[in-house]
């Protein structure tokens, strides 16, 4: 093995094992009232990008952690905070009579 492919497999253990208390707590509590739609869209369209340049490397753990990262850190992070969520008010008619806007 070369340093570079240690330096990226160490790196890559690092790196999940230190998402994986977020991941616990989010799994255990369901509260995930603390990230917003919008970061979690951007987050995602983000990684969807990177994947591009990842996939086009070599394989190597670059792989690894860009697939834990994204397809299970972040997979997780969406269910929960759109499952969060509170449902649209359903929509309700105005009463006989009423002007429109």
């Amino acid at each position: 093995m070369d340093i570079p492919l240690i330096a990226g497999t160490v790196s890559t253990v690092a790196f999940a094992v230190s998402n994986l208390p977020m991941l616990r707590k989010a799994l255990r509590t369901r509260d995930v009232s603390s990230y917003s739609l919008t970061s979690m869209a951007i987050i995602n369209a983000a990684n969807a990008v990177y994947s591009l340049y990842v996939f086009s490397l070599p394989l190597g753990p670059i792989w690894a952690l860009h697939t834990f990262y994204y397809v299970v850190s972040c997979a997780i992070m969406r269910v929960l905070c759109v499952a969060q969520r509170p449902a649209a008010p359903p929509f309700a008619p105005s009463p006989a009579g009423a002007e429109p806007y």
